[in-house]
This record gives C-alpha cells, sequence and structure tokens, in this order.
C-alpha cells in the first residue's frame, strides 16, 4: 500500500490522475446531447415540484419522462443521486425519536424492501433495451391506474406481520428495477387503515433507507460509475430548486386535483413507454 501511496504522489501520476479525470468528465458530458441535458434539468425540476408540492412522485415522473429521450440505464443512473436527496430531505423533517419507533415497528417491512433493491438492482444492467421499456412503463401504468381510481385495500391484523415480507418483496423488487417503490408502500399502509400522519412518517424512513439502498445497489451494479455519478449529481441542482418550489406552493394548490393531473400525466407517459416495449 505504501509503495503504491509513493507512486501515486508522484507528480507524472498526479498529471495521469488529472489526465484520466478530464477523460472521464468528458465522457459523462458525451451521454447526451446539450438539449438532452436541457431537457432532463426540467423533468427534473418538475418531480421536484411534484415531490415538495404533494410528497410523492418524484422516482415516477424521471423515470417516465427521462426515458422519453434518453438510454434507459442512463435514465436510471440519473435518477438516484435525487431521490437519495429529497428522502434524506423528507427524513429529516421528523423528529429522530419517531423514526427510531417506526424502525421497531417496521423492521420486517423495511428490511425486505431494502434488500430486494440492491439484489433485484444487479440485474438491470442484463434486461435488453425494449424489455427494459416494458419494465420501467408497466408499473407505471398499474401503479398510477390503482391510486388515480381510489381503489383501497384492506389488510387484517393477523396478517400484517406475513403482508410485510410479501409487499415488501414486491415493493423492493419494483424499486430496484424501476427506483420507484412509493405507490405500493402508501397503498400498502392505506390498507392498514394508518392515519395520515403516520402514513408521512413511515414513508419518510422507507423512502429515505430504501434510496441508500438503491445507491449502493447501483454502486454494485455498475449503473452508477465514473461516468455516470456526475451526470446524476448534476441533477441534484434542480431537484432541489423544484422542491423548493414545490413547498412553498403547497398552501397554494389544490392538493388533490394536482395528484389526479399528475397520475394522468404518468399514466400517459407511463403507455408510450410500454408502446416503444412493444414496437420499438
Amino acid at each position: 500500500m505504501s509503495h503504491r501511496f509513493l507512486r501515486c504522489s508522484a507528480p507524472g501520476c498526479a498529471l495521469e490522475l488529472r489526465r484520466k479525470g478530464i477523460a472521464m468528465l468528458q465522457e459523462s458530458f458525451d451521454l447526451m446531447p446539450l438539449w438532452a441535458f436541457v431537457a432532463a434539468c426540467g423533468v427534473t425540476m418538475m418531480a421536484g415540484f411534484v415531490k415538495g408540492a404533494v410528497g410523492f412522485a418524484m422516482p415516477l415522473v424521471m423515470i417516465s419522462g427521462l426515458s422519453l429521450f434518453l438510454d434507459p440505464l442512463v435514465a436510471v443512473a440519473g435518477i438516484v443521486l435525487p431521490i437519495v436527496m429529497s428522502n434524506l430531505l423528507q427524513v429529516l423533517r421528523f423528529p429522530l425519536a419517531e423514526a427510531r419507533a417506526v424502525l421497531r415497528e417496521f423492521w420486517r417491512y423495511i428490511l425486505i424492501v431494502c434488500v430486494m433493491i440492491v439484489v433485484v438492482a444487479q440485474f438491470v444492467t442484463a434486461i435488453p433495451t425494449q424489455t427494459f421499456y416494458l419494465v420501467l412503463g408497466v408499473p407505471v401504468v398499474i401503479l398510477s391506474l390503482i391510486q388515480l381510481s381510489g381503489v383501497r385495500f384492506h389488510i387484517a391484523p393477523r396478517w400484517r406481520h406475513p403482508s410485510e415480507w410479501g409487499v415488501g418483496f414486491l415493493s423492493g423488487a419494483i424499486g430496484g428495477l424501476t427506483g420507484t417503490w412509493g405507490p405500493p408502500t402508501v397503498l400498502y399502509l392505506i390498507a392498514l387503515n394508518m392515519p395520515k400522519a403516520k402514513q408521512m412518517l413511515v414513508q419518510g424512513v422507507v423512502y429515505g433507507l430504501g434510496s441508500v439502498s438503491l445507491l449502493i445497489g447501483h454502486l454494485q451494479s455498475g449503473v452508477l460509475n465514473a461516468v455516470t455519478i456526475p451526470w446524476s449529481a448534476a441533477l441534484l441542482i434542480p431537484a432541489f430548486l423544484g422542491m423548493q418550489v414545490g413547498f412553498w406552493m403547497s398552501d397554494r394548490l389544490n392538493p388533490e386535483m394536482f395528484r389526479r393531473v399528475t397520475l394522468i400525466v404518468l399514466i400517459v407517459a407511463g403507455a408510450n413507454l410500454v408502446r416503444r416495449g412493444l414496437i420499438g
């Protein structure tokens, strides 16, 4: 180790490292044309706005929007760091003691979600492009339709613990593939007849820990690498700005109407991804 450090501290090695850094940065710029990057910033800002205004759908908006004009794997890489940032900000809005209580109560669900996100994320790079469009589009359409229709499920108390493993498995698998495990989580909490305030707390903890698992999973899968990390990091700025505007506008909007409009847009975008997956 010391020998390697000495070699890396030499001026020639420092220059080589600088050249490699510049080359990797150039590869990041080469991921897409300028117009696509500007469009991606616009999609991300809108996703941040939705997250700030109604507290959900940021990954859904980003993945359905970015996949319309970017390679699906590039889109998946782009959403990771903004999702981590937005969800950690959401978690930090709650007292630490309340977050710990959620961990004790929902540890089964949280554990299986996080494990499945990491495991399933490893298979993303092996999925053919057209199939991946279906993988992205079908969950967006189905989950948005369920929420838009107002369908409510009910889980009896005696089935709560078994359902945590089953629903968590499904949520984590969807999260590992598409970067979004929010809608199944929301539907599950509603099925438990959980009060709205507690739902928001549980969602914050699940989203926060899940987003860290997504980051770890895609560092392992190779989707996040020296080329794609700068691209994902660049989207942190529009995501943050969009969230701040969304927070500011949340009291001025009809949240239910805005939620329904957002879901309709997601259904249209998801249907287009399905079309691309079926006919190219």
